[in-house]
C-alpha cells in the first residue's frame, strides 16, 4: 500500500473574523510565539513523511509564498554582519524552504472546501493524499498526520482526524462519525452527520476536526460533482458518503494523547498563545509566573 506523500493545504480564505489585521497579512501567517500558525501545520506534515505540500491560495496570500521561499540576500547579509551568535537564525530560516516542495495554486471555482481539491486534482492524481486545514491542529508532538497515517497502512481506506467533543456547544460545530466502532476509539464510518446541534442528536462523540487523509479516487468524484453543481457551498463531504456507498471504506480516528488547537476565531487564538507560550522551553516558567501575577492582583 503506497503511503501518501502529498499534501492540500486550503489557504485562499479572507480571515475575516480578525479584521483590520488579516486586510495586509494572511491568518495563516499570524504568529504563534515565533513562527506562524501555518508552519507548525507543516512541520508537522513533513515529519509524518509528506514531501509534497499544495498550497491552494488567493491573490492576498503572497506572504506564505514568501515565507516558504529562500530567504531574503538582505536579510542573509544583515545576519551574516552579527557574527557567530547569528547564525542560529541563518540556520532556521535557510531550512524552512528546504522543508519539503512546495506548489502554490490559485483557487478556482465556487465557495466551498471542495473547491481547493478541485483546483489541485491535477497535481495529486490517482493517489491518497492529506487534506489538512491552515489553522486548525492538534498538539504538534502528538502528529496527527502521523497517526491518520498508520492506521491507513493498517487498514486502507480514508481517515479522518477526530477528537471527543468536550461540550454541547461542539455538537453545533462539526461533523460526526456514525457507523461500526472497529476498535478503541476508531468507527468504521456509515456516514458523518454535519453538526447536529445536541448530544442526543449526534450519533457519536467523535467530532472530524482540520484534518483527513483521502484515499486515491476521490478526486474523480470530486470532478464529476463540480458538473452538477449549480448553487450553494461545493463540500467534499458529499463525495466522501458517495464512495462509501459504493463500497469504499473511510474510518473516524480519534488522535491520541493531543489537545485541539482550533486558531480560526480569535478567543481560541488567544488561549492557544497562551498554552504555546506557557510550554515554552525558554520562557514558558516566566510567562507563568507573570500570569500568576496579574490574577492575584
Amino acid at each position: 500500500m503506497k503511503q501518501p506523500t502529498k499534501a492540500i493545504i486550503p489557504a485562499a480564505g479572507f480571515g475575516t473574523r480578525f479584521l483590520p489585521q488579516t486586510k495586509a497579512m494572511p491568518k495563516e501567517m499570524m504568529p504563534l510565539i515565533d513562527k506562524p500558525i501555518i508552519q507548525y501545520v507543516v512541520e508537522e506534515l513533513v515529519e509524518a513523511g509528506i514531501t509534497d505540500i499544495i498550497i491552494v491560495g488567493s491573490a492576498n496570500k503572497r506572504a506564505i509564498e514568501d515565507h516558504f521561499d529562500i530567504p531574503n540576500e538582505d536579510l542573509l547579509t544583515n545576519l551574516r554582519a552579527g557574527g557567530e551568535k547569528k547564525q542560529p537564525y541563518i540556520d532556521l530560516i535557510e531550512g524552512i524552504s528546504n522543508m519539503a516542495n512546495f506548489i502554490y495554486v490559485r483557487q478556482k471555482g465556487p465557495y466551498g472546501n471542495a473547491t481547493p481539491l478541485l483546483s489541485a486534482a491535477h497535481l495529486i492524481g490517482d493517489e491518497p493524499f492529506i487534506y489538512k486545514w491552515a489553522d486548525d491542529f492538534f498538539t504538534p508532538e502528538a502528529n496527527s498526520t502521523k497517526q491518520m497515517i498508520d492506521v491507513y497502512m493498517e487498514r486502507g481506506g480514508g481517515v479522518f482526524a477526530c477528537k471527543r467533543a468536550g461540550s454541547d456547544a461542539e455538537y453545533g460545530s462539526y461533523g460526526f462519525a456514525a457507523g461500526e466502532n472497529v476498535d478503541d476509539g476508531l468507527i468504521k464510518m456509515s456516514e458523518i452527520i454535519e453538526k447536529p446541534g445536541s448530544r442526543e442528536a449526534a450519533p457519536s462523540d467523535l467530532a472530524s476536526v482540520s484534518n483527513y487523509l483521502l484515499p486515491a479516487g476521490l478526486m474523480s468524484y470530486v470532478e464529476e460533482g463540480i458538473k452538477h453543481h449549480t448553487a450553494g457551498e461545493f463540500t467534499f463531504q458529499p463525495f466522501v458518503q458517495a464512495m462509501i456507498n459504493d463500497g469504499h471504506d473511510f474510518y473516524a480516528y480519534e488522535i491520541k494523547d493531543a489537545k485541539f488547537h482550533d486558531t480560526g476565531n480569535p478567543l481560541e487564538y488567544l488561549k492557544t498563545s497562551f498554552d504555546f507560550g506557557l510550554r515554552h522551553p525558554k520562557f514558558g516558567d516566566e510567562l507563568r509566573s507573570y500570569i500568576q501575577q496579574k490574577l492575584d492582583q
